[in-house]
């Protein structure tokens, strides 16, 4: 063991954290499962969403591509219109990829370890991690914000966690953690106690199982860590959205598969404001066509959406007109508004179409 982190600390942290993980380990699908796949598919799932939204995405994306084949062959769209709602879709287009690289690159043959798992498209440090330690029992580390959190507090560590020195600091700590008889249960141990114990904000110390060997806790830190760079504020985007319509039908487009919601469907939208900005233009034509029905407010990570929808007949030369003017799409078409369901929309796309 290396200087500063004593066996006998390392061997109580492992004993109270086992023990209170497989008490009061919260019940959920992926974790009655020991395939690579599906806890593949989690994981990706679990990036930047919380649990509870997640469940009922991963039970019926499960239930509709149950194998890495089953996802492999299907179509890009039908994988789209799965994670439809779950946002950050750039995270199904990789998962999509990595299980065709896995049928066409490895004879359908799961990776078996983190470093085969490093391979996989899409694939970073965590999700080789996470998968190779709880499915195949490999004694290899994972950090994600909850690990970090709670490493940083144990060891009050002074530095910011997401990056540089401090980040490689709580990658070093972890991989000395790793109880290699049940690195599947410490793992997952770790990320439960930040999840629902050692939260951002008033955490809940005196339930904690280790708060006797944290040293945050001892010295009265625990509000002040981690150390965090400033976190960017999201950029404000005034979008112009058209939902035109005819005889049933609502004229959609299919995002550029490169960019945000790539290959997405929506109606169609335009930049409000700027030199480059395509909806005063297309506003100026469609002039007396067209109703504002409302404004849309949308947060993403570091974007910050608000449109201002316009509703009108889809006339020939106006939907001439979006299709000749709109950049960041692969095409629009009239689709049946009782087909709706059967292409992948946004959850910005739902918005729009309900104002």
């Amino acid at each position: 063991m290396r200087v500063g982190v004593p066996k006998a600390r390392v061997r109580d942290l492992q004993s109270k954290l086992l023990s209170w993980f497989a008490r009061s380990a919260r019940d959920l699908p992926w974790r009655k499962t020991r395939s690579p796949y599906a806890i593949w598919v989690s994981e990706v799932m679990l990036q930047q969403t919380r649990v509870e939204t997640v469940v009922p995405y991963y039970l019926r994306f499960i239930d509709a591509f149950p194998s890495v084949q089953a996802l492999a062959d299907a179509p890009e769209s039908d994988v789209l219109r799965a994670w439809s709602g779950l946002g950050y879709y750039r995270r199904a287009r990789m998962l999509h990829e990595g299980a065709r690289q896995i049928e066409r690159d490895r004879a359908g043959r799961f990776p078996s370890s983190a470093s085969e798992l490093l391979t996989l498209k899409g694939v970073g440090r965590y999700t080789a991690g996470a998968v190779a330690s709880i499915a195949y029992g490999e004694a290899v580390p994972i950090v994600d914000g909850n690990v970090a959190r709670v490493l940083a507090r144990l060891f009050a560590i002074d530095a910011d966690v997401k990056r540089g020195p401090g980040l490689a600091h709580v990658w070093e700590l972890a991989g000395m953690l790793v109880a290699p008889d049940d690195p599947s249960s410490w793992n997952q141990a770790l990320m439960e106690l930040g999840a629902t114990v050692c939260v951002p904000k008033d955490p809940k110390c005196g339930a904690c199982p280790v708060n006797r060997e944290c040293t945050a806790y001892a010295r009265g830190l625990t509000s002040e860590l981690p150390r965090m760079g400033a976190r960017r504020a999201p950029v404000s985007w005034r979008r112009v959205g058209f939902v035109v319509e005819k005889k049933g039908t609502v004229l959609l487009g299919q995002r550029l598969r490169e960019g945000l919601f790539g290959g997405m469907w929506e109606p169609p939208h335009a930049g409000a404001e700027g030199p480059d900005a395509e909806g005063p233009g297309i506003l100026a034509f469609a002039g007396k066509r067209l109703t504002e029905t409302g404004v849309v407010k949308h947060v993403l990570s570091h974007r910050r959406i608000e449109m201002t929808v316009y509703r009108g007949v889809a006339q020939k030369d106006l939907v001439a007109e979006l299709r000749a003017r709109l950049v960041g799409y692969e095409k629009l078409t009239l689709v049946r508004q009782g087909e709706l369901e059967s292409f992948a929309l946004t959850t910005l796309a739902r918005k729009v179409l309900a104002t």
